[in-house]
């Protein structure tokens, strides 16, 4: 059988090199800020996440999504101007030619994994049973090590075809090797514009792909109502409890909002990239802790109304609970809080993931 003949410039070494090197760049950025969101998640004994810049939070993971969506052009480029490839023959030359084609073969289906995965993520649609965030993060070890793995294997080629002073071919079908990169380095810049929107408020009016930044009761959006979390209104009895090693204390919504109120703007940033500052007026938790017995600084675990949900505990650090504008939160945008909100109350905390922002809140424990 006769092989096909690929002899268009995109295909060129200099054009996988380059365009290689944009993938590794976008897509070490989108591994390591996943990183950063999933230790401040699960965190480690070793690991420590400051309460201020109280929106650094905002960008990291707006960050990660972003470097995620122009991944997917440049992804792309790339598998087309190396698709001659899979018609090399023999196609297994010796051993380290099979590991080679073995570990591209991990890289793609991983990279691809890792992306499909993740712009489902945004659109909150789960069509599979395992635990988004575990498995996501299992496999995005993979594709990091295997893109580690090919970038050392490729070095030689990649210093090559940098370096080289090679002439742009006269003759080729398709584009020219400058139109295929000027064309892939304007699919990614697209993408980002187009999506960027949603943690970028410069963008957004420029972000028709943009995600849930305008949606929601009182100007902010809402990933879990209140009807999905399975909460009802509470009764005139309603009382928070707050555990310290003085003691239990209840306090009911109209002590809360006796207590000395504290005003600060902080944005909520969700894991699927889309942030959104507002006004929220409550309790400190330096001030709530000192009026229960007990001492700003201490951790807090924060248990929620919410009964059968994956986030309806939150721990909050030492470091989160002294900062004064770390509130039990009762008013957002100069109301009160909707239900859907988190009505009586729920916890604020600059510097946070979104699921860590806990609603309805129930208990606080201090220790």
């Amino acid at each position: 059988m006769k092989l096909p003949k690929f002899t268009s410039a995109a295909h060129s070494e200099r054009v996988t090199s380059r365009i290689g090197l944009a993938l590794a760049v976008t897509f070490t950025t989108c591994f390591l800020t996943g990183l950063i969101s999933h230790l401040i998640q699960h965190p480690p004994g070793w690991f420590g996440w400051p309460s201020r810049p109280a929106g650094l939070y905002r960008v990291t993971q707006g960050l990660h999504v972003i470097s995620g969506i122009a991944s997917i052009p440049l992804l792309l480029a790339k598998l087309w101007s190396v698709f001659p490839k899979l018609f090399e023959r023999p196609l297994i030359k010796s051993l380290p030619h099979a590991l080679e084609r073995g570990s591209i073969l991990v890289l793609s289906a991983s990279a691809f994994f890792e992306l499909t995965t993740g712009l489902l993520n945004i659109a909150q649609n789960y069509p599979w049973n395992f635990y988004f965030p575990q498995i996501h993060y299992a496999i995005a070890w993979i594709a990091i090590g295997s893109i580690l793995v090919h970038v050392a294997v490729k070095i030689p080629i990649l210093r090559r075809a940098l370096t080289k002073d090679e002439p742009e071919p006269a003759t080729g079908p398709g584009l020219s090797r400058r139109g295929f990169l000027r064309t892939t380095w304007l699919a990614a810049g697209v993408s980002v514009v187009a999506t960027a929107g949603a943690t970028v408020p410069l963008l957004r009016g420029v972000s028709p792909l943009k995600w849930r930044s305008d949606e929601g009761s009182q100007g902010v959006p809402v990933n879990r109502t209140a009807a999905g979390a399975g909460i009802t209104p509470v009764t005139p009895d309603w009382r928070l409890q707050v555990v310290t090693p003085s003691g239990t204390r209840g306090f009911s919504l109209d002590e809360l909002r006796a207590l000395p109120q504290t005003t600060a703007e902080l944005p909520i940033a969700c894991v699927e990239g889309w942030s959104r500052s507002a006004v929220w007026t409550g309790v400190s938790f330096p001030d709530l802790l000192r009026a229960a017995g007990g001492k700003p600084g201490m951790q807090v675990v924060v248990t929620s109304m919410e009964k059968s949900g994956i986030y309806a505990t939150s721990v909050l650090p030492g470091e989160h609970t002294a900062d004064d504008i770390t509130l039990l939160a009762l008013r957002l945008n100069g109301e009160v809080l909707d239900l859907d909100h988190g009505y009586p109350c729920r916890v604020i905390a600059p510097n946070r993931p979104g699921v860590l922002q806990t609603k309805w809140v129930a208990k606080l424990e201090a220790a």
